[in-house]
């Protein structure tokens, strides 16, 4: 490998462990660490990297996947979107629009001549929600949450006014089951006035309409909530169902906005006692019909989407809709641009993240200034030290900023700064800010009020605590020694790690609190503050330790704030997590680059754990999505000792794995097979090429081994065949593999 590769995997690699960490911070733990337009700003990195070099790309990349889950909310229940709510591709450039394009052209296979057509519309900034009709009636309603989890809003999202709880069937006929996905929102001129009540009658004022609409649908009152003045304004249709009860769509069951022609013979079964005699949803081939249906059916109209030609009509409309950005009603961040024919959003599908059909154009950067008043050296779950900026509190955007990431020693160096700078913070995407600039030096004497507004939060007594610089025009340096447990530091590039993996109290927490959330171990009412006292006490030193707990039930009790009920209810979670399977048991041990797409590949491709810990990095790069460096990593977590005592620890707690069952397929050739494809395709692209085989219950590797069972030749593949022939491994052409699939060229 050249010095130039090795360099981009190494950053690709700094990226998504960045990523993976603040991700946790801020959905899980509600405790963010940098801010949003700074996540933006390594997200695109990434993402740019992953683009401009494919074979940087593994499954469990934070672009790939989804997202994060929410914190616990105010005892609303949890439920699963039986079709998970994808997120959307931010694009922040007109040249980044047009590669979008050109990557749906190529994974089409079509030309140049003859453009896409399109539906554009704004990117509402609001409450992201799905609601479930049963025979017209308004049944639930859910939070987005994760995107796999939401929060039960059923009850709060009654009292939204323009939200039909019954449909209308005078225009068109009723399906048995809907779900409708779209935005609650505030309109800004009654968020104005919903404030000034709140101002007379001496409450604080909320910060922004979005906030306000989010905090709204989480309270556990609906007579409350029934005064914010909230408005449901649909995007999309996921599913439909006919008066026959048959499930009627396209694509898979993780794609996002699935829509289907209502197939002749649906719409002319029995339909149910008194609805109208005329076809379910007339052939729905185009998300402007389904626009239509939804007004047809009660939903509010959105007047601000219209179709548009080609991606140069999507840039068009954005640039008239930023220029009117102050004029709409509701606050917007960007635009949504959807494909608009059906039939190709179905063949281009979703990936682990997001969908590949639709993109957000995000609208240009707000900016404000503010002083710094303090750099606080925080170590992550992993044992990145990052150094954050404290400012004095600074609205942008209708969002109150109180600190931002530094990234690293070099960048702090770079913009010169020193404690007491007027900097300039940004927030990119209208999402949330970062220091990018010195707006004015420090200078002169020390204020006389300089150390009464020191962040209090930061502050042992009088005196800063370890880590934290906060003296007037003091520079920043990174220490020798890690500030939370004084162990020796390591240099990475161009990070700084604490070596103290099951020792450094910031460690230890933030990989219990990974270890136990959704995913994971799925340990319910273990916070943050509890891990912290287990490890002050001694009684934690690793997320294994949580299984020796029961030992300990006398001496719980005696803890700050705990009783027998909580200690019971602890023990009994517990309890209950010492069955866990495979794949979330290897999202649990935190292991470097394995999130839960490379933890679902490991768990399928390796009968037992004894297996994956025997197997080499070269065995591992077999599978699909696994680089060198993953595998890499695989290797080094599996090798060190103190990583082995751990899993024995776990199973000396009584926990107990179950591997996966795969009942083997018989109904294609690719049944249970592994297939490796080298060359271009003339008639498909590779994705759309691996998602076929996927379909047909195969595997697709990305490295030729004694397992592969299939080797598919394109156009210009190389040295793989000369493999598969020394292997014995059965070549195909293109015509061949596309006979045996079924599928005609």
């Amino acid at each position: 490998m050249t010095n130039l590769a090795e360099g981009l995997q190494r950053r690709v690699d700094e990226l998504r462990r960045e990523l993976r960490r603040h991700e946790r911070l801020y959905y899980v733990e509600a405790r963010p660490q940098i801010s949003d337009a700074e996540y933006d700003r390594l997200f695109r990195e990434l993402r740019d990297l992953e683009l401009a070099h494919p074979g940087l790309l593994t499954p469990d990349s934070p672009t790939q996947r989804v997202g994060a889950p929410l914190p616990e909310g105010q005892g609303l229940q949890k439920r699963r979107h039986e079709l998970p709510m994808l997120s959307i591709d931010s694009l922040f450039s007109a040249d980044e629009v047009r590669d979008f394009d050109k990557s749906i052209r190529r994974f089409l296979m079509l030309g140049d001549e003859a453009p896409l057509e399109w539906v554009v519309e704004p990117k509402f900034d609001g409450a992201s929600t799905a609601l479930i009709y049963e025979d017209g009636v308004f049944v639930r309603g859910v939070t987005r949450g994760d995107g796999e989890w939401g929060e039960d809003i059923t009850a709060n999202l009654r009292t939204v006014r323009n939200l039909p709880l019954r449909l209308s069937d005078e225009k068109r006929a009723l399906p048995v089951r809907l779900e409708v996905r779209g935005e609650v929102l505030i309109e800004r001129a009654a968020f104005a006035r919903f404030n000034a009540e709140r101002a007379r009658e001496g409450k604080p004022e909320l910060a922004n309409p979005r906030n306000a609409a989010a905090g709204a649908l989480r309270r556990s009152d609906p007579a409350e909530v029934a005064r914010y003045p909230l408005q449901f304004h649909p995007w999309s249709v996921a599913r439909i169902e006919g008066p026959a009860g048959c499930f009627v769509r396209r694509g898979e069951q993780r794609q996002l906005d699935l829509l289907a022609d209502v197939d002749r013979a649906v719409s002319e079964s029995a339909q149910p006692s008194g609805a109208p005699q005329q076809p379910l949803a007339a052939s729905f081939e185009r998300h402007q019909d389904v626009l239509v249906a939804l007004r047809e059916w009660g939903f509010a109209p959105n007047p601000w989407a219209e179709p548009a030609l080609g991606i140069e009509g999507c840039l068009d409309y954005h640039a008239r809709l930023l220029a009117r950005r102050a004029e709409l009603p509701f606050d917007v961040d960007g635009v949504v641009a959807k494909l608009d024919v059906l039939a190709l959003r179905e063949r281009l599908g979703t990936n682990s993240r997001s969908t590949r059909w639709q993109f957000a154009h995000k609208f240009p950067a707000i900016e404000a200034t503010s002083t710094l008043r303090a750099i606080e050296l925080q170590v992550g779950a992993l044992g990145r030290l990052t150094p954050r900026a404290h400012v004095d509190p600074v609205e942008i955007g209708g969002v109150v900023v109180r600190h931002s990431t530094l990234h690293n020693a070099d960048y702090v160096t770079t913009l010169g700064l020193v404690i007491g700078d007027r900097v300039f913070l940004e927030r990119a995407g209208d999402v949330i800010p970062q220091v990018i600039a010195v707006a004015e030096r420090a200078g002169g004497d020390e204020p006389a009020d300089w150390r009464a507004h020191r962040p209090p939060e930061l502050l042992d007594g009088d005196e800063p605590r370890p880590g934290v610089l906060c003296a007037w025009r003091e520079s920043f340096s990174m220490p020798t020694h890690c500030p939370a447990c004084a162990t020796e530091l390591v240099k990475e590039g161009k990070f700084w790690r604490c070596p103290n993996l099951y020792g450094c109290e910031p460690q230890v927490v933030g990989r219990t609190l990974m270890a136990t959330r959704r995913g994971a171990l799925e340990i319910d009412g273990l916070g943050e503050r509890m891990v912290e006292q287990l490890f002050r006490a001694g009684y934690l030193r690793s997320s294994a330790d949580l299984f020796h707990l029961d030992a300990l039930r006398e001496k719980l009790v005696e803890l700050e704030r705990w009783g027998e009920k909580s200690v019971a209810g602890l023990l009994s979670e517990i309890q209950r997590a010492r069955g866990v399977s495979f794949e979330r048991f290897l999202v649990a041990l935190a292991i470097p680059d394995v999130g839960g797409a490379t933890a679902r590949a490991l768990a399928q491709h390796f009968a037992t754990l004894d297996e994956l810990r025997a197997a080499s990095a070269e065995d591992l790069q077999h599978i699909d999505g696994i680089g060198p460096e993953v595998a890499r990593s695989v290797r080094e977590w599996v090798e060190r000792p103190e990583n082995q005592a751990e899993l024995e620890r776990y199973f000396a707690g009584g926990v107990a794995l179950t591997y996966p069952k795969f009942e083997a397929r018989t109904d294609s050739p690719f049944s249970g097979k592994s297939v490796v494809f080298t060359g271009t395709l003339a008639h498909m692209g590779r994705a759309e090429a691996k998602k076929l085989v996927e379909e047909l219950g195969g595997k697709v590797a990305s490295a030729i081994s004694a397992k592969t069972h299939f080797l598919v030749q394109g156009e210009g593949g190389g040295s793989k065949k000369d493999k598969a022939a020394a292997l014995g491994i059965q070549v195909l052409s293109e015509a061949e593999f596309l006979a045996l699939a079924g599928r005609a060229p």
